[in-house]
């Protein structure tokens, strides 16, 4: 069964009746064209007001809809020959993060992204798109593997976060997350990352170090879920729908400064038209790798050194006393 998301049912209700006028016009004589062309003027409208009119909510419930295309539906449309590689080489294999070598127009590139599942099985196998530490290992592993040929790092990120079990603990999750950072940081090949669905916490930061940042429209990238903010701050998680208030939607980012381009969406979301998405996300790679590409190594570091100085603002402390 499709997942319907309480904003979208008056848009599926309007739809059914469209429907239900058509097969009464294919089963009849009675001629109801006239109607159907009104209703369709009507639909039009009405999903024009919808979807251009999103609250952050509403962006958070696209961002996690069942259907949503994943890092592997993006791999399969936006490059060929692609070789997907397994383990970290240390303990064991991450699913809930997919590395591999493929190309992009031609141009051999390094690709690491979240992989969540789409039904109850994938999504035990993926880990519900959670990662281990080993599956930020095996991140790193080919990202490394990438600046030694000098292949540029596509990331895609979709995850609610690193998982926050006891043996993730114990294996050490956080230094995993924290070695990805220093790393990616320092790394002498162009890194684009994409976020595509959720972006969450460390778990999406451990593959969001990079010289660009995009997002899909509704797509979403905070240090929490709205759920563990409305806990902290209301102490309802209940609360979660005052997302506004956190600043998590592309639009909120771009305007902050913190992500460089928003990638826009079909009407009512990514998974109305997978094809349409990677060809906007496709565009977007065409003008960053084309961007990126002329700039040696050092210029690369110090424009990305740049790039995160300027997020936020803060301010230094000085050795004089009339401060």
């Amino acid at each position: 069964m499709k997942q319907v998301l309480e904003f979208e049912k008056p848009v599926l209700e309007l739809k059914d009746k469209i429907n239900e006028l058509k097969n009464i016009t294919k089963t009849s004589d009675v001629d109801l064209t006239e109607d159907i062309a009104r209703m369709e003027q009507r639909l039009a409208k009405l999903e024009e007001d919808i979807y251009r009119n999103l609250k952050p909510w509403d962006r958070v419930q696209i961002a996690r809809h069942s259907d949503r295309p994943t890092t592997l539906d993006y791999v399969e449309r936006l490059f060929t020959d692609f070789i997907e590689f397994h383990g970290d080489r240390l303990y064991a294999d991450d699913e809930a993060i997919v590395t591999g070598i493929g190309k992009f127009q031609g141009q051999s590139v390094t690709i690491v992204g979240h992989q969540r599942g789409k039904n109850t099985k994938e999504n035990i196998t993926r880990n519900f798109g959670m990662p281990h530490p080993e599956g930020y290992r095996k991140a790193l592993r080919h990202m490394k593997q990438a600046d030694k040929f000098n292949r540029p790092i596509i990331s895609f990120i979709d995850t609610k976060g690193a998982y926050p079990g006891k043996a993730a603990e114990e294996r050490g999750q956080s230094e995993a997350i924290a070695r990805n950072l220093m790393e990616m940081a320092g790394l002498r090949v162009p890194i684009i990352c994409i976020v595509i669905g959720e972006g969450g916490s460390g778990g999406a930061l451990g593959l969001g170090i990079g010289d660009r940042i995009h997002m899909l429209e509704n797509s979403t990238y905070s240090v929490i879920s709205p759920e563990g903010a409305a806990a902290l701050l209301w102490k309802d998680s209940a609360q979660a729908q005052r997302a506004e208030t956190m600043q998590i939607t592309s639009y909120d980012l771009k305007s902050l400064g913190i992500i460089d381009e928003i990638i826009q969406e079909p009407s009512g979301g990514a998974h109305r038209n997978v094809d349409e998405q990677a060809k906007a996300i496709k565009n977007v790679l065409v003008k960053s790798l084309n961007e990126l590409r002329p700039l040696g190594s050092e210029v690369l570091l110090e424009k990305r050194w740049e790039k995160y100085k300027q997020i936020g603002d803060y301010s230094e402390l000085t050795n004089d006393a009339s401060c």
